[in-house]
């Protein structure tokens, strides 16, 4: 007869990614293998490609624009914007959040970019690509995560209320101020900027994506109730945006082939201020939370949204704005790349620092 056992047992319950996203640096290195080989085995396809165009001039090719909306349509599903009401709960959160993402994050990066690409770098980039390079990383700072903050927030234990309110107020902001934030800064940057391109994609990808998402979502919701919303019809997009995102970086790769081929180095220079911005941006973002006062589980998403970036959006613009094959698009493509290994490094950085985060807060 076996005795009971009166001693508490310890579940651990250990969150990770799901498949796809836990590999997605794996996905996108195998999208550049695919894409340059396509671009140097299948050139004259590849060129027709790059030349279809919504119209003379317009930037936007026909299917990578097609298919970065069948990417940001689905997330934007993901926005309640009734959870904004939630807001005064814990306002403290929210503002440090607002304050690294809109008032740190793009300044920082634009700092970074202008100096590695056009002055540390000098001696490997010439002045125009260096020029295109720091659009892009700015274009890429500018606007900050949607969909990815789900999942650091669920892997550090955030408050997923809470960061549905960062992730909604973000989306309301971004509105009115991507577009501003970017000619300003690329201005500073001697960069020329379009404006009527830059307002024309921000109508496109952020404009009709998130109010043709707010329309179906509320519809669906009032006819089908929330369980089926979030159980049925959204993971039905699930493997489309996958494939979408990895077939856009496949042609991405194929228009950049003979850039990654003679100026492979240029990925790994681009690399650094992205990697540099994301550790200093979550870290100041951590540490303000913590100076006033806010809880870990509001904290840590806190400071993984400020660290992250909405990258599909980012190469929609750097393509419509300077072109598929564009230095600009190749900066933003980086940042695919580099982004998860690291924000996975300061998700662990968040987990481990909870203790000492939480001393002295009660």
């Amino acid at each position: 007869m076996s005795e009971p056992v009166n001693r508490k047992s310890e579940i651990v319950n250990v969150r990770r990614l799901a498949f796809f996203e836990r590999y997605l640096t794996v996905w996108v290195f195998l999208c550049m293998v695919a894409g340059v080989a396509l671009g140097k085995l299948a050139p004259a396809f590849t060129a027709q490609l790059s030349q279809w165009q919504f119209g003379r001039g317009s930037q936007v090719n026909v299917p990578i624009g097609v298919l970065l909306w069948l990417m940001i349509y689905p997330m934007m599903l993901k926005v309640d914007f009734s959870a904004i009401g939630g807001i005064a709960r814990k306002p403290k959160g929210l503002a440090v959040t607002l304050f690294v993402n809109w008032l740190v994050k793009p300044f920082s990066m634009a700092l970074l970019a202008w100096l590695f690409m056009q002055h540390v770098f000098a001696a490997w980039i010439d002045p125009e690509t260096a020029k295109n390079y720091t659009a892009g990383l700015i274009i890429l700072a500018a606007a900050p995560c949607t969909a990815m903050v789900f999942v650091w927030s669920y892997l550090t234990d955030g408050d997923p209320a809470y960061t549905l309110v960062q992730v909604a107020v973000n989306d309301l902001i971004m509105l009115f101020a991507f577009a501003p934030i970017v000619m300003f800064l690329c201005g500073v940057a001697h960069v020329i900027v379009p404006p009527r391109v830059l307002i024309t994609s921000v109508v496109v990808f952020i404009v009709i994506p998130l109010t043709a998402g707010w329309l179906t979502r509320t519809a669906l919701l009032k006819s089908r109730g929330q369980d089926w919303f979030e159980q049925n019809f959204l993971p039905k997009f699930h493997p489309l945006m996958i494939g979408a995102l990895l077939l856009t970086l496949v042609l991405i790769f194929a228009f950049q082939a003979e850039n990654l081929v003679t100026r492979w180095f240029a990925v790994l220079l681009l690399a650094v201020p992205i990697v540099i911005q994301v550790y200093f941006n979550s870290t100041l973002a951590y540490l303000l939370m913590r100076r006033f006062r806010v809880p870990h589980n509001v904290a840590s998403p806190g400071a993984l949204i400020g660290a992250s970036n909405f990258f599909e959006l980012a190469v929609a613009v750097a393509i419509t704005l300077f072109g598929p094959g564009s230095g600009a698009a190749l900066a933003t493509v980086v940042g695919v790349l580099v982004e998860v290994p690291v924000m996975l490094s300061v998700c662990h950085v968040c987990n481990r620092s909870r203790g000492w985060y939480q001393q002295e807060m009660a």
